[in-house]
C-alpha cells in the first residue's frame, strides 16, 4: 500500500520501533490532536462549560445560606459528574476511534513505530484539549458560586485528575469497540449515575468517586460518592490510566487494522 494514497498522513518522519519512537511521538500527537479538534465539538462542549458558569453565577446571586457547600455540591453534580466525563469521552474515544471508523488507522499501524507510542500520543492529545475545556469554566463557575479558595482549588484538582482517568479509559474504549461514544455514555450515566450510588463497593469502581473525594477533601464538604481515602483518590486515576493505555497498546499490537 503506497504511503502517498489520499488520506494518508505524510508529516511523520521515518522511525524504527526501538530507536526513534520518542522522536516520532510529537508528530503523531499533532496529527491526532488535529483529527480530534473540530468546530462542532468545541462549540458543543464549550456550551457545557458556559452553562456551568451561568448557573454558578446564578447560585452566587441567590445568596445561599452555606455558599461553600452549595458551590461544592453544584460543581460535583454538574461539573465533575457531567462536564468532565462527557468532554473526555468525546475527545478520547475519537482519538483512535475516528481513525478506526474511517479506515485511516492503518497508515499509522503500518509505520515501524511502537504501538504504545501511538496510544500515548492519542491519550496526550485528548488530555490537552479536554483539560482547558473543563478546568477553566468549572473553576470560574466555582468562584462565581461563592465557593471560595477551597472549592476553587478542589475543583481544579478534581477536574484535572478526573480527566486523566477518563481519558485513559475512553482512549482504550475508542480502540476496542465501535460506537464508543454510546458505550461511554452508558458507563457515565448508568454505572456512575445509578449503579455506583447503590453501595460503596460499586462506587469505588467509578471515576466519579475519585473526583468527589478530591473536591470533598479540599472543601470540607461531605459529597455523595466520596468514599475513597484522599491518597487513593490521587493515586488511583493514574494507575487506571496506565492500565487502560497498556491494554490499548496490547490491543493495537494484536488486532487487525484495515
Amino acid at each position: 500500500m503506497s504511503e502517498t494514497e489520499p488520506g494518508a498522513p505524510t508529516a511523520l518522519p521515518p522511525a524504527t520501533p526501538r530507536v526513534r519512537s520518542l522522536s516520532v511521538l510529537p508528530a503523531i500527537y499533532r496529527l491526532l490532536l488535529a483529527t480530534q479538534v473540530t468546530l462542532t465539538r468545541l462549540l458543543a462542549l464549550g456550551a457545557l462549560g458556559l452553562t456551568a458558569m451561568v448557573v454558578g453565577w446564578a447560585i452566587g446571586q441567590s445568596d445561599p445560606a452555606d455558599p461553600v457547600a452549595t458551590a461544592a455540591r453544584f460543581v460535583n453534580a454538574f461539573g465533575l459528574s457531567l462536564t468532565v466525563p462527557v468532554t473526555a469521552l468525546v475527545f478520547a474515544s475519537a482519538a483512535l476511534g475516528d481513525l478506526t471508523d474511517d479506515r485511516t488507522l492503518v497508515y499509522l499501524w503500518l509505520r515501524p513505530v511502537r504501538r504504545a507510542t501511538v496510544v500515548v500520543a492519542a491519550f496526550a492529545a485528548a488530555v490537552t484539549v479536554t483539560v482547558p475545556l473543563v478546568v477553566v469554566p468549572l473553576v470560574v463557575a466555582a468562584a462565581l458560586a461563592g465557593g471560595g479558595d477551597e472549592v476553587v482549588r478542589g475543583t481544579a484538582l478534581a477536574a484535572t485528575v478526573g480527566t486523566v482517568a477518563y481519558a485513559g479509559i475512553f482512549t482504550a474504549l475508542g480502540l476496542r469497540v465501535r460506537r464508543a461514544l454510546v458505550w461511554g455514555l452508558l458507563y457515565v450515566f448508568i454505572w456512575e449515575g445509578f449503579v455506583a450510588r447503590g453501595g460503596d463497593n460499586a462506587a469505588r469502581l467509578a471515576v466519579r468517586s475519585v473526583t468527589a473525594t478530591i473536591l470533598g477533601a479540599a472543601s470540607g464538604v461531605d459529597l455523595r460518592l466520596a468514599v475513597l481515602s484522599t491518597r487513593t483518590a490521587y493515586v488511583a486515576p493514574f494507575v487506571v490510566a496506565l492500565v487502560a493505555l497498556a491494554y490499548a497498546s496490547w490491543r493495537l499490537d494484536r488486532q487487525d487494522v484495515d
